[in-house]
């Protein structure tokens, strides 16, 4: 346990976030992710084509195949391991997840394996905080390149009235968990993203921008589902989405 605080303040210079602070915004996601249970830690919902590891539901495609969506396990675990978490073997030489399906998966719930996996996340809850919060502060060069020349200090300014706050910051490293910085051309429906970079170009530039982003996010969100393919039933996602990002606000 003292290895594993030392590594979350070694973190903090990247993060810009206390240990104890990121011990509390990795609980709040894994709160947001899988109502913060144990089981929750390693999940495979009905209907997907992967994985959903740790407090952020991190993607982990089976060997040879990838999605529409970002793939963000094995950074992670290459995160842990280069901080000198004893993450087992096994995921280490994994070429994929070791699961095919979600009935494989399923089938090897009460597992060894499965135990070890949520072991590893369970202990390391500040770190992957700290993962989460790196990738926020990245997020920004990347919002910036993609976005249009007319919008860009819109996005600019949003980001950092945003990560002025605590509210603002997990705000922030919660959305683009959740949905994504906005960038990639496969997360789309009818060319229109839903990550953190449109939730901030439909930002106002003034008023409270906690609220403001909230507000934007929700109708961000329900564009997506307007704009998703049919047979997806997104709709079914969209009241607890809105719930998920009206929490920001307190």
């Amino acid at each position: 346990m003292k290895r594993l605080l030392f590594l979350m303040w070694a973190s903090t210079a990247f993060a810009g976030l206390a240990p104890q602070e990121l011990e509390r915004v990795g609980r709040k996601v894994w709160q947001n992710e899988c109502a913060g249970t144990r089981k929750g830690l390693a999940s495979w919902n009905a209907g997907e084509e992967f994985a959903s590891l740790g407090i952020g539901h991190f993607i982990w495609y089976p060997q040879g195949r990838r999605g529409r969506y970002e793939e963000s396990f094995p950074r992670l675990v290459e995160y842990l391991a280069g901080r000198g978490v004893p993450v087992p073997r096994w995921v280490l030489s994994a070429p994929g997840c070791p699961w095919a399906t979600r009935e494989e998966f399923l089938r090897e719930d009460a597992g060894q394996r499965m135990e070890e996996l949520r072991s590893l996340l369970e202990k390391t809850v500040g770190l992957q905080s700290a993962f989460l919060a790196d990738r926020m502060r990245a997020a920004l060069p990347k919002m910036l390149g993609a976005s249009d020349s007319k919008v860009r200090r819109r996005v600019e300014r949003n980001f950092g009235r945003l990560n002025e706050s605590a509210a603002g910051t997990f705000a922030l490293i919660d959305y683009v968990n959740f949905k994504g910085e906005g960038v990639l051309q496969t997360e789309r429906y009818r060319g229109t993203g839903w990550g953190l970079l449109q939730v901030l170009e439909g930002m106002e530039e003034d008023g409270d921008p906690v609220r403001g982003f909230v507000e934007s996010a929700v109708l961000v969100l329900e564009r997506r589902v307007r704009n998703a393919p049919p047979e997806r039933g997104e709709e079914r996602w969209l009241e607890g989405w809105r719930a998920r990002v009206r929490r920001y606000c307190g």
